[in-house]
């Protein structure tokens, strides 16, 4: 499969994260997966783009997953987990509410996982009607402990949505970051839902967040494991990308013109555009 062919790909499928009730849509088949060992005790369920990424860490006292595709993809996560594991899975973390990240929940639920995500994330998945709601929710920060395993949870700024969450791996040294951080073949370019309050102006203080924390390795929503480098390449590229558009807005670009420089300089693609830009420029009005 050619680059331009994944960046298609990418661009349709993560167009339909900033409508749930598409979700099913673009769910239709189950995602083609591989299972990347991160650690010895943590791994990615990874595929191209969309559904989102799921990090499994692995304990003598079950598994816990930070996000869980559609809820079609449920079969093959649990299939790859039985390579490494015969330990049920007892919790499931939504970094936010896209069926991409938190479609699986009612399975695992089914299966005596408990679901948890933000308030914000469980205010919004009970608006657009989603199953599997969180069994708990937190407002801030919380911690988990499995296996004798610490598990920390940070919810951010608004970036993404308004109820992002990071999770961090703190004896590991690696992080969740769900989708206020992306790095792979159509992924890059920050993909704002309004409608679920997302928010160019605060994306940067989001990803300064995540950088608060002690870890090496970075686990995005979408795309490739990256490195603490390349989180930080991503915070300056949030910064720019907020003071051009502060700038273009204040000037008074025409939508026109605003468009041409978000494609151009910021990765942004039809679906972009279409769900996206008059927010975005309202937002920095």
């Amino acid at each position: 499969m050619n680059n331009n062919l994944i960046v298609r790909i990418g661009a349709t499928a993560l167009s339909l994260l900033l409508a749930p009730q598409t979700h099913a849509q673009f769910g239709a088949e189950p995602a083609e997966l591989e299972l990347i060992q991160v650690r010895d005790d943590i791994y990615v369920i990874s595929n191209v783009a969309v559904p989102g990424t799921v990090t499994a860490l692995i304990t003598d006292s079950g598994v816990l997953l930070v996000d869980d595709k559609f809820e079609i993809d449920h079969d093959n996560i649990m299939k790859l987990l039985r390579t490494v594991t015969s330990q049920p899975v007892k919790y499931v973390i939504n970094t936010h509410y896209h069926g991409d990240h938190s479609g699986g929940n009612a399975k695992l639920q089914a299966l005596n996982a408990v679901a948890v995500a933000t308030e914000q994330a469980r205010a919004t998945m009970i608006a657009s009607n989603q199953p599997g709601l969180p069994d708990f929710t937190l407002s801030d920060r919380a911690a988990l402990y499995i296996g004798g395993k610490a598990v920390e949870l940070y919810r951010v700024s608004a970036a993404h949505t308004n109820g992002d969450l990071v999770v961090l791996f703190p004896e590991h040294r690696v992080i969740a970051t769900g989708d206020i951080f992306a790095n792979g073949p159509g992924t890059s370019a920050q993909l704002v839902d309004y409608s679920g309050g997302g928010s160019a102006k605060e994306w940067p203080k989001a990803v300064e967040a995540a950088l608060a924390l002690d870890f090496d390795t970075v686990i995005p929503g979408h795309g490739l494991v990256s490195t603490r480098a390349d989180l930080e390449a991503y915070h300056e590229r949030t910064l720019r990308f907020s003071a051009v558009l502060s700038e273009l807005v204040r000037q008074g670009k025409s939508r026109a013109e605003i468009e041409a420089v978000v494609r151009a300089d910021f990765d942004w693609e039809d679906f972009h555009i279409q769900s996206a830009l008059d927010g975005l420029i309202n937002e920095f009005r």
